[in-house]
């Protein structure tokens, strides 16, 4: 994990400082999944091929930019909180859950598994974050199951398509 301070930078806290850490630790998390996921599936975009090309490689334009939404909100919560987000590419790469995509062309199921299986890990760490938020701030627990929803409803229609 990266050692950004999670001490508030403000006068006004909105948290005491121990939930503070412990809430800006958990979507620091979130943050670096959801930007990891992005990118991944950005790859994913521009080298799906095969039969259904152009809806798989529309739909996943759709869900990254839910992705990108999602990601902005985590970081804006964060420096609501009064710490500084970090979204930067090395931050990304030490501390993202997601498994590395491969690399060159991948078929179409190929790339529905590899999307589907990357959106699920980035969902299970937010519902394990939703879990833990209830207690330390619900504000932040409802912005991760405001993030959740729609993440939840794209891995759907992935899924459909492996049927």
């Amino acid at each position: 994990m990266s050692t950004t301070t999670t001490q508030s930078q403000f006068q006004r806290e909105i948290l005491s400082s121990e939930n503070n850490e412990k809430v800006t630790a958990i979507l620091q998390q979130n943050l670096v999944n959801f930007v990891d996921l992005a990118l991944l599936m950005k790859q994913a975009h521009w080298n799906v091929v095969g039969t259904n090309f152009r809806s798989v490689h529309l739909q996943l334009d759709e869900i990254i930019a839910t992705t990108r939404d999602g990601s902005d909100e985590l970081a804006e919560r964060i420096a609501t909180l009064g710490v500084s987000a970090d979204g930067r590419s090395a931050t990304v790469d030490s501390d993202s859950e997601l498994k590395a995509y491969p690399e060159g062309f991948q078929d179409v199921p190929t790339t529905v598994k590899h999307v589907a299986d990357a959106i699920k890990t980035a969902v299970d760490t937010l519902r394990a974050s939703i879990e833990k938020l209830g207690d330390l701030d619900p504000v932040s627990e409802d912005l991760c199951i405001g993030i959740a929803a729609p993440m939840e409803k794209h891995l759907w229609m992935l899924q459909a398509q492996e049927v």
